[in-house]
């Protein structure tokens, strides 16, 4: 740092607030260092600045999967907000297991973390403690919490009974159901509580036939499809747990020749890239999932400042009619 500052004709101090973000330097100045870091191949000493300052300048973030590309999505708004500022991304995955989940929480605060965003607030209220008692601050995501835990995300199950409605709306009364596994996700279970909620505000229910539990995969979604095909009731639409279930409901309505939606509609959750591109274009509930990145970034990093914000932070969630979903057949 010292040759950066000499090389410029400046103080350490300078480049130190320079680099860190952390004081008024003048743009030309910033350009001049900026370009001698990059001619000099100065990289700063991360463990250093970080035993002067007690932080290590970094955002943990641990998301179920990356199979799921609104996860990615996720993840890589927060690192744009992040971009500007002085503070790196870690990213890890839980497999939507509590205890793997656990155990990279204590990993990443090992490391000397400054802040975790999480997806889901379904978890042991041991973890929040955990975090408390060390003054890490955290913000769940993809969801709404119901207690006093800061969150950034939208009510699955009140995005879901929308969808549902749409169905009804058309004149479907036999709604099949592909929901994700419910066990240990809590979105998944709200989408489901909503899909009942919209039936049961027309006198109708989810035949347990007609119901089937599968993780997020396409395969999953193909496989779920023949099993609610040989119910005793054929459902004239099918609500997926989320895009992957149901671009694999689509795949295997191909494979059969099942006319989507003349014969059978079919519905997703999230608003992945190839719902608008496959045949038919899926309906399906748009998430902002750059959105809830950004904003779970903007909300640390507010509180790391010691700025005060509102702890719920909703996002907008719309359904999408596309060409899936159809009145029944006569």
């Amino acid at each position: 740092m010292e040759d950066v500052a000499a090389a410029v004709g400046v103080s350490g101090a300078t480049v130190s607030r320079a680099l860190n973000r952390s004081g008024p330097v003048s743009e030309k100045i910033r350009k001049r260092i900026e370009q001698t870091v990059e001619k000099l191949g100065y990289v700063p000493n991360g463990a250093a600045r970080a035993l002067a300052s007690d932080r290590t300048r970094s955002i943990g973030i641990i998301i179920p999967t990356l199979e799921n590309s609104n996860f990615a999505i996720t993840a890589e708004g927060v690192q744009r907000y992040l971009n500007d500022t002085s503070y790196r991304v870690v990213l890890a995955t839980s497999d939507y297991d509590p205890e793997r989940e656990w155990a990279q929480i204590q990993s990443l605060v090992s490391h000397g973390i400054d802040g975790i965003i999480l997806v889901g607030a379904q978890r042991d209220r041991m973890v929040e403690e955990f975090l408390a008692a060390r003054r890490i601050p955290f913000v769940v995501t993809w969801t709404l919490a119901r207690r006093s835990i800061p969150s950034v995300g939208f009510d699955n199950a009140e995005a879901a009974r929308r969808l549902a409605t749409h169905l009804l709306d058309l004149g479907h009364r036999q709604i099949g159901v592909i929901a994700g596994l419910t066990h240990n996700n809590d979105r998944a279970a709200a989408r489901l509580e909503g899909i009942r909620h919209a039936l049961r505000e027309r006198g109708l229910a989810v035949p347990r036939a007609m119901l089937i539990e599968r993780p997020y995969r396409i395969a999953e979604g193909q496989l779920a499809l023949r099993a609610l095909l040989e119910a005793p009731q054929a459902p004239t639409a099918i609500v997926c747990g989320n895009d992957q279930l149901a671009f694999g409901a689509l795949i295997e309505c191909a494979r059969r020749r099942i006319a989507v939606p003349r014969q059978l509609s079919v519905v997703g959750f999230d608003d992945l890239e190839f719902a608008s591109q496959i045949v038919p274009a899926l309906t399906t509930v748009r998430v902002p999932a750059d959105e809830i990145g950004r904003r779970a970034a903007e909300y640390l990093l507010a509180t790391l400042t010691g700025r005060s914000g509102p702890q719920t932070i909703e996002v907008a969630v719309d359904v999408v009619v596309r060409e899936s979903s159809g009145p029944p057949r006569p």
